[in-house]
């Protein structure tokens, strides 16, 4: 097989059919400057001739036609007026596709698909079977785009990039395709301790891999540095991902490594991320928003103590409130809620480790919860949920009635 760079080359088509319009669409997305040859044409053709992307000799097909073409495309339902066609060409050195019989021609045209920067093509070896190579061309496009395979380039490239990607709450098959396709075409990942970090396993060998994680109250790399050291790999033309926990945007300073890469140059992409704020409390069967319970939610990072702004929504029973990381200013958290008039009985539930194995909810009301805490020796990483959408028994309550639907009577078993 043969790659052949079409653009700004003559192509002829002999015939005017469904066949000959679908290559064409093809090949003039390549740049090749295309002259159908044929009595009528369909209306693919049509439009692209009306267009200016083709012209049209409206007759048959004569060997002058191919004069001065790079490639020629047969397809007029002949066999006799094919044969001639693949003949002139042959006479004249110009490569030439016969669509009924490839074998008769002098090139074929592979099924082909384009996916994260390469051209994927499919030939038959041997008799043609243009159906079974599309399909085949389709799965391995799938195959690229979900970042399964090495989509580092081997070329240095004069100028790097950054791509910010969101990695999840934590488990590997949470982070998105495109951020996976991402991490398959990195040449260097900057990565925090939080996120998709199994991910980081299944990286093709020779990826560097840079750990800036921070901890509450440990920051080993400052976030000056980090934007520094962004800007630097890129400058050496290398493709680093920035792989972050949860969504880049909340809480996760990303803004600001965006910013940084812009004011130095720098291209830079945002791939969002599943938040924590909404999967974790959402993996252990809490909905932040539920109908009839709660329509508005807020919320906060708890490495520092809430202050009444942001407590002050728990004051509307129809809100819910989501810490992220609040483990440490717990007490002064519930403390300053209770002085602020919060119910004492407000439901809470605290989400450790959300979405690993390792997950575990510890529940209690607003006025226990230290206390439950303490016991079972709750630890960050965790996600705070306060609201009556932390109620245990939430979702375990009779449905309610879609809207617009007449109420009914439900009764329960005895027992």
């Amino acid at each position: 097989m043969l790659g052949v760079e079409l653009a700004g080359r003559r192509v002829v088509l002999v015939g005017g059919g469904d066949v000959s319009a679908r290559r064409a669409r093809r090949l003039v997305d390549e740049g090749a400057l295309l002259h159908v040859v044929a009595r009528e044409i369909a209306p693919v053709l049509s439009e692209l001739v009306e267009s200016g992307l083709a012209t049209w000799s409206q007759r048959d097909v004569v060997a002058g036609d191919l004069d001065e073409a790079w490639l020629v495309h047969a397809a007029t339902g002949d066999p006799a007026v094919d044969g001639a066609v693949a003949s002139w060409a042959e006479t004249r050195r110009i490569w030439c596709v016969v669509a009924s019989a490839v074998q008769t021609g002098s090139a074929r045209l592979p099924a082909q698909e384009r996916a994260e920067g390469v051209v994927i093509g499919v030939a038959s070896d041997g008799a043609a079977d243009p159906r079974r190579c599309a399909s085949v061309a389709r799965e391995l496009s799938l195959t690229v785009r979900s970042g399964a395979v090495d989509l580092r380039r081997r070329r240095a490239s004069v100028s790097g990039s950054v791509v910010l990607v969101g990695g999840g709450p934590g488990a590997a098959d949470l982070l998105t395709v495109r951020g996976a396709r991402a991490l398959a075409a990195a040449d260097v990942v900057v990565t925090d301790r939080l996120g998709a970090v199994d991910a980081l396993a299944e990286l093709p060998a020779g990826v560097e891999i840079v750990d800036v994680g921070k901890r509450p109250g440990h920051h080993p790399v400052p976030q000056e540095e980090i934007n520094a050291l962004l800007i630097r790999l890129a400058g050496e033309g290398r493709r680093v991902v920035r792989l972050k926990g949860g969504d880049p945007f909340v809480y996760g300073r990303g803004g600001e490594e965006v910013a940084a890469c812009r004011a130095a140059g720098v291209a830079i992409e945002v791939v969002p991320g599943i938040s924590s704020a909404i999967a974790v409390p959402a993996a252990a069967g809490i909905p932040i928003t539920h109908r009839g319970v709660a329509d508005g939610v807020r919320i906060a990072t708890g490495h520092e103590a809430l202050d009444s702004r942001v407590l002050g929504a728990l004051l509307d029973e129809r809100t819910t409130l989501v810490v992220l990381m609040g483990v440490g200013t717990l007490p002064v958290l519930v403390s300053r809620a209770l002085a602020l008039g919060v119910d004492p009985r407000l439901p809470v539930a605290i989400v450790e480790r959300g979405c690993t194995p390792e997950q575990r909810t510890t529940r209690a009301v607003l006025a226990e919860i230290l206390a439950s805490a303490a016991h079972a020796g709750v630890r960050n990483p965790a996600v705070i949920v306060m609201g009556r959408v932390a109620a245990p028994d939430l979702l375990d309550a009779a449905p309610v009635a879609p809207q617009g639907s007449a109420p009914h009577a439900m009764a329960r078993p005895a027992g």
